[in-house]
């Protein structure tokens, strides 16, 4: 037990079969948390808000009407230690199905962590050690419930029916699926295609995952649009075991600072929720405006009427930097609190004399081959005269990348996008793109 929420593997070793018609009982209490359940029609339109994809949705609006809680399923594979607001997409899904009165089981992949998930990747992943996963697995806990409510979070972990099965068991799972399906999911199909390597334990991924929604008995899983062929699995494998079939909820990947490419800390373009809350801050108020909306929508929890009127607002004329600074701050106060989140405007760091960033912002664009120092990229982003005055600057604590004052040893990655500011006046979003 950790906290006060339920561990299930406090369920572990009760009637699993493989080979028999008996697959996992686990002794699950369904509780309602006090909730009020909202209208079908109610709850359809908080799921679906900003979701991709809902298969099938005739199939849940069926286990709404029975108006039972429905056992809500998403995995995470602890592979690093910290997450980012990209990673919160799903999570403040579940949030939202707690609110609905459903239960939230937050699975974390301490077994498929180990086993390296090929999804969306061109080469076989190094696995990573069992101590590394549990490590990371700690540091997910203590940032999922700056989002979820822990006494109405049931975590659990796939050792924990996982770790029971014996050789002949995996046999009999991997056996529910064909090589020739495997290989219709799209990385599998181009990396095969390619003729790069595809590793047989890279095969077990899905069937793992798939297995999960059987240990679990879920009603519904969430993932993100590259986790889809890993969704349909258990669907496939809860039919093959004699259960009712999951629906999958598909949840888009979030585009990063530069408003284009996934967000992601190799790229630099991402606001990772346990930076300093001026940091937080002078990122997403200085995201595009175009952007703004897609983030109100996927990481807000105010109401899409709401947020309808601040559109409202900026197409009668309001400056669309006060709208996202709402943005901001609510994001800073969730991580952070609100303490934190009212006064992350003066920590921010990154400001003209007047304490703003300027409207106008300008987009620079920067070429390279490959990762440039600090230096470099100012003098190509024409923020300073020269590179001498560059290091001049740099020495004195005059630059500032997202608010954080850096030195000479600042480099910045290739496909990279920084708020850059060089002295009191020179100022830019500027991304470093292959020449």
């Amino acid at each position: 037990m950790y906290g006060s929420f339920r561990d299930s593997s406090a369920f572990c070793g009760q009637n699993l079969y493989l080979g028999g018609d008996l697959v996992w009982l686990f002794p699950f209490e369904i509780r309602h948390y006090g909730a009020v359940m909202k209208s079908v029609e109610e709850q359809l339109a908080l799921i679906k808000r900003g979701a991709d994809e809902l298969l099938v949705e005739s199939e849940l609006v069926a286990k709404l009407k029975r108006g039972q809680p429905l056992r809500i399923k998403a995995g995470f594979d602890p592979t690093a230690p910290d997450l980012h607001i990209g990673h919160t997409v799903l999570i403040n899904k579940l949030r939202q199905f707690q609110e609905l009165g459903h239960h939230v089981i937050f699975l974390i992949g301490d077994f498929t962590g180990m086993i390296g998930d090929p999804s969306g990747k061109s080469a076989t992943r190094p696995p990573l050690t069992r101590e590394q996963v549990l490590d990371y697995a700690e540091t997910y806990k203590a940032q999922v419930f700056k989002i979820l409510d822990p006494t109405k979070t049931e975590v659990a972990f796939n050792s924990t029916w996982m770790d029971q099965l014996s050789p002949a068991d995996f046999i009999r799972l991997s056996s529910q699926y064909t090589v020739a399906r495997m290989l219709e999911r799209d990385d599998f199909d181009k990396r095969y295609k390619s003729n790069q390597s595809i590793a047989i334990h890279e095969f077990l991924y899905p069937l793992v995952q798939g297995y999960d929604s059987v240990a679990l008995r879920a009603d519904v899983e969430l993932g993100g649009t590259d986790q889809k062929f890993n969704l349909l699995m258990g669907r496939e494998l809860q039919r093959a075991y004699g259960q009712e079939a999951q629906c999958v909820l598909t949840m888009p990947l979030l585009e990063g600072l530069d408003g284009v490419k996934k967000m992601s800390k190799s790229l630099g373009n991402y606001v990772g929720i346990q930076e300093a809350p001026g940091i937080m801050y002078s990122k997403l108020v200085s995201i595009p405006d175009a952007l703004m909306w897609r983030y109100f929508e996927l990481l807000s929890f105010r109401s899409m009427e709401e947020i309808a009127s601040f559109k409202a607002e900026c197409e009668a004329g309001a400056n669309p930097r006060d709208i996202k600074i709402k943005l901001a701050e609510e994001i800073v106060a969730r991580f952070h609190g609100e303490e934190a989140a009212a006064s992350a405007h003066r920590s921010a760091g990154n400001r003209m004399k007047d304490g703003e960033l300027p409207d106008d912002l300008p987009e620079i664009s920067v070429s390279g081959a490959e990762d440039m120092p600090i230096a470099a990229v100012l003098n190509k982003a024409g923020l300073v005269k020269n590179s001498a005055v560059a290091r001049d600057l740099l020495a004195s604590g005059g630059v500032r990348i997202d608010g954080e004052v850096v030195d000479r040893s600042f480099i910045f990655k290739l496909g990279a996008t920084h708020v850059c500011q060089a002295g009191k006046k020179a100022f830019g979003r500027v991304t470093l793109d292959l020449e």
